[in-house]
């Protein structure tokens, strides 16, 4: 091993890992590590034009894969720049390991030109962030970086590998990381108890989050409200923890007001909560979230979700897929007839009210079939009858996500994944990762003109090296959400309705997003009337690289006020 440089070891190292694909944006104090990729042809470096679609790529594809990811960012600037989308990682539980250069210890104390302190300003979006200053512990400490990143709860790390560390000579042996089991099982006592108390219930009700997919649990959560014929509510999930078309399934309890899920969490008398806390919103209520006397059993694999904001009444740090298949072989043996009885009878009255509920919004959906601009529900419809079986959505359409998930209700672990953690411009790199992680299913991203903005030039990347990603632009010509969520604010305020603000509209200059994919070597087609509509899928699903749809939908918001005002 004479001779052999930090640098050379790094890749050694990350190959041993696993970690084949490295999703990156170079810069200079890079220079000498990515100078021996060429001797490494099986590291493949995705090259990204800004550090946020490295990061957002990178997250992608580890929550496809559910394996340590690797991303290259440069040093202080290019961290600044992917700050917002490693926050949306750590949310979002991502395994990934973002490796970031600096021009070297021993230029510390000028600082000099992109000085500054890389590990204080990653520490706050990351489980763990630290700088190799000794290349006797450069790869002790990338196998410490990989092992924190994927032991639950999952979240991005951030190791800074400054330049003359990389370039000393590396002795240490290369050996693949060691991970923590994470399959842990609650007791029995726990257990029967647990069973007791929900088999016991009036109104039972499951609150869940991307734990149960990240342990595999889906079934066995399915499993268990159809034991208890209890309602079935998301919480701040991005992944498919449910199948969207379950009967029992009910959708998200939502990310912005506690007024809006309160209703849904204080129904039940017993609330089965797992794999995420309650209840992660922007304006969360402050008081009690649960009705009077209600009993709260939550499992977890991260005790820091358990009783971080409201009050719990059993708990157990412990796999969601295990307890669940456990929950449910014991539930049977503390339910009697009058229990199952009344299970049932639940179970087929929340069956039949979504049911009803779905059916009357594709009635209304059905109003707006031939309106233009194009309804978000026609496409969805149109688009489910094209999309092979196994398709993989990424969505960030936001306020045309509902009518995706009604046409194109996820139902397989895999198939889903939806932007989470606020920070906009996940959709399309999002995308990228997904194919990159399943080069043979076929892939689509949805964002909004304004989200998808933020990373256009993701479409470059996948021009660049053939990621067949397909991209739908939910286009309103403005930021429709913060429209809703003002409205919200002007009520709350006593405020009455007026004039939208400046800001919140794309449409001076309109974005032609056909010619601007075009210009990155990407494909698209526009559609502004419902008859452009299937011909448009067609191209884009018999394209077999990157293709891009500008899909224009109505700007107009319920309750707006459309007078206009001078200067706007």
């Amino acid at each position: 091993m004479d001779g052999r440089h930090g640098r050379r070891a790094l890749v050694e190292q990350l190959l041993a890992d696993g970690m084949t694909c490295m999703f990156g944006n170079p810069g200079t104090v890079e220079q000498g590590f990515l100078d021996v990729l060429h001797d490494f042809p099986d590291m493949h470096y995705i090259l990204s034009l800004q550090e946020s679609v490295a990061v957002m790529m990178g997250d992608g594809y580890a929550r496809a894969t559910h394996r340590p990811t690797l991303v290259q960012i440069h040093s202080t600037p290019g961290l600044g720049n992917a700050i917002g989308a490693m926050y949306q990682a750590m949310r979002g539980h991502a395994p990934l390991v973002v490796i970031g250069g600096d021009a070297g210890l021993r230029y510390l104390p000028m600082q000099a030109q992109m000085y500054g302190d890389l590990v204080a300003m990653a520490e706050p979006v990351t489980k763990w962030a630290a700088m190799v200053t000794d290349p006797s512990s450069l790869l002790r400490m990338v196998r410490r970086a990989v092992k924190i990143a994927v032991t639950p709860p999952m979240g991005p790390v951030y190791l800074c590998l400054p330049a003359d560390v990389l370039d000393q000579e590396c002795r240490e042996t290369v050996e693949p990381s060691f991970t923590t089991p994470a399959r842990v099982a609650p007791d029995d006592a726990f257990l029967r108890e647990a069973a007791e108390m929900l088999a016991g219930a009036r109104k039972p009700m499951m609150f869940v989050g991307d734990g149960v997919a990240y342990s595999g649990a889906q079934a066995e959560t399915e499993r268990v409200a159809e034991l208890l014929g209890a309602e079935i509510w998301g919480v701040d999930s991005g992944e498919l923890n449910v199948a969207y078309d379950h009967p029992l399934y009910q959708g998200q309890t939502g990310h912005m007001f506690g007024f809006a899920s309160h209703p849904i969490t204080s129904k039940g008398d017993v609330n089965l909560v797992v794999g995420t806390y309650m209840v992660p919103e922007v304006y969360p209520r402050l008081e009690d979230i649960y009705a009077p006397g209600a009993k709260v059993v939550h499992v977890d694999l991260d005790s820091s979700a358990i009783a971080r904001n409201h009050r719990v009444t059993l708990a157990a740090v412990a796999d969601p897929k295990l307890s669940l298949a456990r929950l449910a072989a014991v539930l049977p043996t503390v339910m009697d007839d009058a229990r199952r009885s009344a299970a049932a009878i639940r179970a087929e009255s929340i069956s039949r009210q979504k049911a009803e509920r779905v059916a009357a919004q594709k009635l209304a959906d059905r109003s707006q079939w031939e309106s233009i601009p194009v309804s978000a529900a026609r496409f969805m419809g149109e688009l489910a009858e094209l999309l092979p079986s196994d398709a993989v959505l990424f969505d960030e359409a936001l306020t045309s996500s509902p009518e995706l998930t009604r046409y194109l209700p996820p139902r397989a672990a895999g198939s889903f994944f939806q932007t989470r953690g606020g920070s906009l411009g996940v959709g399309f790199p999002g995308a990228l990762g997904v194919k990159v992680a399943k080069p043979d299913r076929t892939v689509v991203g949805f964002s909004g003109d304004g989200g998808s903005m933020y990373t256009i030039q993701a479409l470059w990347t996948a021009a660049r090296h053939g990621i067949g990603a397909k991209f739908v632009v939910c286009n309103n010509q403005g930021y429709k959400l913060l429209k809703l969520n003002i409205q919200q604010y002007w009520k709350e305020q006593g405020i009455g309705a007026h004039v939208f603000p400046e800001p919140f509209e794309l449409a001076n200059p309109v974005i032609d997003f056909v010619s601007l994919a075009a210009s990155m070597g990407v494909p698209g087609e526009k559609i502004d009337r419902p008859e452009r509509i299937r011909p448009a899928l067609e191209r884009m699903l018999s394209t077999p690289g990157p293709f891009l749809i500008d899909l224009i939908v109505s700007k107009h918001v319920p309750g707006e006020v459309t007078e206009c005002r001078c200067g706007q």
